[in-house]
Order: structure tokens, then C-alpha cells, then sequence
């Protein structure tokens, strides 16, 4: 599965779940683009890894849920690489998954579900619309969105981070549908809980505990396990798969 002069952007890489991405695509050879919000140190530490892993990787400081930073980045990185081959959308709003803080269904407003679907679905639609001129161009391409497990199996029912990654899937295969025709292939890979990242470090050790014994391989995924499925899905291994949702999460969905 090698990504020798392949170039892969990879949304919210400066941490967690997108760095691990970013690392594992440049130990195949790949050269990375490393968008990230607002650490810095953060990003310069992953192309640092990407590049002693052996690839190469540059670190693109913008917010994808805007358009106009959006476009800047991928023609910054096309003026840059002269191509992107691989999208992964992996950004998402800041959530925090917190079983026992979480709001319930009565406490949501309709803006938190606004909030969630901007990040999830919104993000994704920017980077593609900016990609997607390129992928026609060339008549291939291939985009990874990153859901989550939970869109089959609401362990915890974090409904408006769960509704906007569900919307995530109807958009991935939908898109799939247009593009398959030219070339471009639009695949999902479904996590369960991830640990540790930012985002699950609320997690409580007792809760962490129940979802491993619910779980056949007995353990809750790192960062790095993540990162293989991403990668599958990317190369050419997966050349006959499109609009397919992926579950990494030890065997708790089972489709």
C-alpha cells in the first residue's frame, strides 16, 4: 500500500484521529498536507513526524468550515504539489464525549444540532466543492469522510454529533453516486470511541470499561487503528469500493 507521489490532504490533522492519518500515509511515502485550526506546535510536531517517517508534509493553518480559507488551502496545495490525489475529511466541531454530561434530547436546541451539521457535513462539503474541479480534471481520486460507529449503534445518544455524522454518510453516498461515473470514489470509515483524544478524555475510566467488555476484540481503539482502514480505503487495494461505510471499533457493529 505504498503513497509514493501521491499527495493526501487531510482535514484536522494537527491531533488525535487526523494526526495518527497523516503519520501513516507518510510511512507509506506520501506527501502530507497538514490542515489544522490553531496549534501550531501541535501541527509543526506531525510534519516533523511525517518527515522523519519518511514522506514529506507541510502544515496549512486554516479553518475549514469557511469557504474562502478553504479555497485558499487547496490552491496553496495545488500551486505547492501540483496535485492532491486523497481527501480525508476527518475535522469536526469541538465535542466532548461525556456520557454523563451530555445534554439530553429535551435540553437541545435546534442550533446545537445547526452547530453539529455545519461541522460534520458543512466542513466536508467545503473541502470537496474546492477538490472536486481537480479529481474531474483527472479523472480519479479518492475521499475518506470519517463518521462514526454510533450512526448504527447509538451506544450513548449523543444526538446532534450522531444526526450530523448520519447526514455525513447520506452526503458521502450521494456523492459517491455522481462521481463514480468520473473516476472519484467517496468511501466513510466509522470509528467507535477513540481513546485517547481531546475529544474523549472526559470519558470516565467506568464507561470506557463497559463499551470493552461489550466489545469482541476486547479493547477501545487508539488513534493509530484508525489510521489502516483510512489508508485501505485510499489506495488502490479498494479500487472496485465506493460509497461504503467502514466500522472500526473492535467488532461492536457488525455489518
Amino acid at each position: 500500500m505504498k503513497f509514493q507521489g501521491k499527495v493526501v490532504l487531510v482535514t484536522g490533522s494537527g491531533r488525535g484521529i487526523g494526526a495518527a492519518i497523516a503519520r501513516a500515509f507518510a510511512a507509506e511515502g506520501a506527501t502530507v498536507v497538514v490542515n489544522y485550526l490553531s496549534n501550531d506546535a501541535a501541527a509543526a510536531d506531525v510534519v516533523a513526524d511525517c518527515k522523519r517517517l519518511g514522506g514529506d508534509a507541510w502544515a496549512v493553518k486554516a479553518d475549514v468550515g469557511s469557504p474562502e480559507a478553504v479555497e485558499r488551502m487547496v490552491s496553496d496545495a495545488l500551486e505547492e504539489a501540483g496535485r492532491i490525489d486523497v481527501l480525508v475529511n476527518n475535522a469536526f466541531r469541538t465535542y466532548s464525549f461525556d456520557p454523563e454530561q451530555r445534554k439530553l434530547f429535551g435540553d437541545l436546541a435546534w442550533a446545537d444540532y445547526q452547530a453539529q451539521f455545519d461541522g460534520a457535513v458543512g466542513t466536508a462539503y467545503h473541502v470537496c466543492k474546492a477538490v472536486l474541479p481537480h479529481f474531474r480534471r483527472r479523472a480519479q481520486g479518492s475521499i475518506v469522510n470519517i463518521v462514526t460507529d454510533l450512526v448504527e449503534h447509538p451506544l450513548v445518544p449523543y444526538h446532534d454529533y450522531t444526526t450530523a455524522k448520519s447526514a455525513l454518510v447520506g452526503f458521502s453516498r450521494n456523492l459517491a453516486a455522481e462521481l463514480g461515473p468520473l473516476g472519484v470514489r467517496v468511501n466513510c470509515v466509522a470509528p467507535g470511541l477513540v481513546y485517547p483524544t481531546e475529544a474523549s478524555e472526559a470519558t470516565r475510566a467506568q464507561f470506557r470499561e463497559s463499551i470493552i467488555a461489550a466489545t469482541p476484540l476486547r479493547r477501545i481503539a487508539r488513534p493509530e487503528d484508525i489510521a489502516g482502514p483510512v489508508l485501505f480505503l485510499a489506495s488502490d487495494w479498494s479500487g472496485f469500493m465506493t460509497g461504503q461505510v467502514l466500522f472500526v471499533d473492535g467488532g461492536l457493529v457488525m455489518k
